[in-house]
């Protein structure tokens, strides 16, 4: 087994090196560029929408624009926006987190583009639900069924990974670390929350991720700004340094600007998702009349994530100083900056948010493999069956140590990129045709307000 895992190691190093976090955000430069910024000139519109119930009403699928949205964030917004966040600025230094927000920046491209080819591609199942994603896309889009089927066999196998096992192993380990409970009754009780929610399906996951979501944010929000508000004197030189180490490194052992970048794109890219196609899945789900505005709301997902979330986690660690100490692992990190804010109830706030941030990335990523799953085995009680065994597995992620699952994982969600990537790239003509045709659809709607 020690073999085993010494290979998916290594495999995984390979996978997720610099030429796949270089096609990742050559990528989203590339749509950024064919789509004009579309991310600053059409932002206020997209935030509008997100809010807007004025669309879906009527309009094919099966949850509303903003369960699909924060179905996409519940399975995003996870440990990478704590754990993940920290362990960049721990082998990158506080300049990785500059790295981050470009990264985020351009991936607000890249998930526009997989949610307008999700809608403009997705397909009603025999049950009459919506199903949609990569797969599709590349199947009736592409042409590439080949390329579908692959990505659907990596989805549905890393959805075990990492939304699943990671993150209810997590929820244990605080659990028990800071509350002194016991990884088999959080095992338990995860699994009785994730039966009751996945079984029912999308449209139970998109009712309690749209309740759940925007609380477990704006919790992780309020307590970030709070630090900041209390303590805005250091603010600034935390900034100044965060700039100023994205282009020297010399915060970072041996001043390696390459690590860097590095750690801050890929760090960026684990967190929002951007190009590994998962989240186009939960898009493909929405009522919308149009693919476009779809997109839009879609794209509101990295902005929260990314430039929001994860910036909370970043400039409160940098603050702290705590990121120079060698003895803290980067686990424990983020716990520890708040603490130094905060005192004894900053770890508490922290381990909170984890619990609240992991659980709902269980959720979200159960619909994502539940969907892979059923493109290969379009059959309904096979489907049920992946449900039951999803749920049954967060069990076996809180209780047990299966670090080859984990490294395998890593592996499996690298190789999803690759083929998304292929298709974004294929159909960005597409993406570009369709972003036009929703313009005209805005410009009526602007002159009926005028009038």
């Amino acid at each position: 087994m020690e073999k085993v895992t010494k290979f998916l190691t290594s495999a995984s190093d390979l996978i997720w090196g610099p030429p796949l976090l270089i096609l990742l955000i050559g990528t989203g430069i590339y749509l950024t560029i064919r789509l004009t910024f579309i991310q600053l000139r059409l932002l206020p519109y997209s935030l509008k929408q997100v809010f807007s119930r004025k669309h879906d009403k009527k309009a094919d699928g099966d949850i509303s624009q903003f369960q699909a949205l924060m179905t996409a964030m519940a399975a995003t917004v996870g440990v990478g926006n704590i754990v993940g966040v920290a362990s960049a600025v721990v082998a990158g230094g506080p300049g990785a987190i500059f790295w981050m927000w470009l990264a985020g920046f351009f991936g607000m491209a890249t998930k526009y583009s997989e949610a307008i080819l999700a809608v403009k591609y997705r397909v009603k199942d025999s049950n009459g639900l919506m199903a949609g994603g990569p797969m599709y896309y590349l199947e009736h889009g592409l042409k590439q069924k080949w390329l579908g089927v692959l990505f659907a066999l990596f989805g549905a196998l890393a959805a075990f990974g990492i939304g699943n096992g990671t993150q209810s192993k997590a929820v244990a380990d605080v659990m028990k670390n800071t509350f002194d409970v016991p990884h088999y009754i959080t095992g338990a009780a995860l699994v009785a929350f994730g039966a009751l929610v996945i079984l029912g399906g999308i449209k139970s996951i998109g009712r309690v991720t749209a309740f759940f979501v925007p609380i477990m944010a704006l919790f992780y929000f309020i307590a970030g700004t709070i630090v900041m508000v209390l303590n805005i004197e250091a603010v600034p030189a935390a900034f100044g340094l965060i700039f100023s180490d994205a282009f020297t490194g010399q915060a970072v052992a041996g001043g390696a600007i390459g690590a860097v970048i590095r750690f801050g794109v890929a760090r960026g890219l684990f967190s929002n998702e951007a190009g590994l196609g998962s989240a186009p899945i939960a898009a493909a789900a929405a009522r919308t009349d149009y693919p476009g505005r779809q997109a839009l709301v879609s794209m509101t997902q990295v902005l929260f994530d990314t430039l929001v979330i994860c910036s909370i986690t970043g400039v409160t660690i940098v603050m702290s100083n705590k990121w120079q100490d060698s003895s803290i692992d980067a686990g424990a990190l983020t716990a520890e900056a708040f603490g130094s804010f905060l005192g004894g109830i900053g770890p508490i706030l922290v381990s909170i948010g984890l619990v609240f941030f992991a659980t709902s990335t269980i959720l979200g990523w159960s619909y994502y493999g539940e969907k892979c799953f059923q493109y290969l085995v379009p059959n309904r009680k096979a489907v049920l069956f992946y449900r039951v065994i999803f749920v049954g597995f967060i069990y076996v992620g809180a209780t047990a140590s299966l670090d080859v699952v984990w490294v395998l994982a890593d592996v499996l969600n690298g190789l999803m990129a690759i083929p998304n990537l292929i298709g974004l790239l294929g159909l960005s003509g597409i993406v570009v045709m369709e972003t036009r045709r929703f313009k005209k659809k805005i410009d009526e709607e602007r002159e009926e307000l005028r009038k």
